[in-house]
């Protein structure tokens, strides 16, 4: 019985049709690099919120934090509903004013502005505070040395802003990793639409959400491994707690 379970599981996920493996591992693909994309967006949002933030005026404070606040109290289904099809519309609604037929946005683009708006909201908090995290005498000595605003962020700030906000930064990217799954309620097939696809199917419910999780487990074990080589490299030289 055991045998007979294993090898039908087997021909599931199989690699060739009827198997639904290469599928799979094609939507697990397709998810990874909608995550690289909107981290990636998220993070260019986040640096631009930040020193905004911190050191923009008024008004621009006021609308990131209206941005910032929004984001992170709506829930993230409603505000990927809402952006995607505002997004769509809006880039066809822009063609039509000029005079262009309407178009069908790819669902890939689609997927990484809509989730780089949700993550350049958590990036903006991520690195303000990673950035106020930096002693403010240094930034005021290199200030003082006539050091320029560009190469005070490169040369002070930034090299000691990184080791603390690469925890944070490592958070965002498994939760966006996740946040690809979400996609499926717009009917892009990521992996968690044709896992879906897949266990509907064949009826083997079980085995095609047990792969699919083992997938994002995968994704999830490797990546922290790989924040954690980067979190040390950026804490080289640095005096940890408790240490000499």
């Amino acid at each position: 019985m055991i045998g007979g379970l294993l090898q039908s599981t087997l021909d599931y996920l199989a690699w060739s049709p009827p198997g639904w493996g290469a599928t799979l591992v094609v939507a697990l693909v397709k998810s990874i690099l909608i995550a690289l994309g909107a981290f990636g967006l998220g993070l260019g949002i986040g640096t631009l919120g930040a020193y905004g933030k911190l050191y923009g005026g008024p008004v621009a404070r006021d609308l990131l934090a209206i941005y910032t606040t929004i984001v992170r109290a709506v829930p993230e289904l409603i505000l990927i509903l809402i952006l995607y099809f505002a997004f769509t519309s809006s880039v066809n609604n822009l063609l039509l004013a000029w005079g262009y037929e309407r178009i069908q946005i790819s669902g890939f683009v689609a997927g990484i502005v809509v989730l780089g708006v949700v993550q350049g909201a958590y990036a903006t908090e991520v690195l303000r505070g990673a950035i106020l995290s930096v002693p403010p005498g240094q930034i005021e000595a290199a200030r003082a040395m006539g050091m320029p605003p560009l190469m005070l962020a490169w040369r002070v700030t930034l090299p000691q802003m990184l080791a603390a906000a690469i925890p944070g930064l490592a958070n965002l990217w498994l939760i966006a990793t996740k946040d690809t799954a979400l996609l499926a309620v717009v009917g892009y097939a990521e992996l968690t639409l044709v896992t879906r696809q897949a266990a509907s199917t064949s009826k083997a419910y079980f085995t095609f959400f047990l792969a699919a999780g083992a997938m994002y487990l995968a994704i999830s074990v490797l990546s922290t491994l790989l924040f954690g080589r980067i979190e040390a490299w950026a804490r080289r030289g640095q005096v940890r707690p408790g240490g000499s």
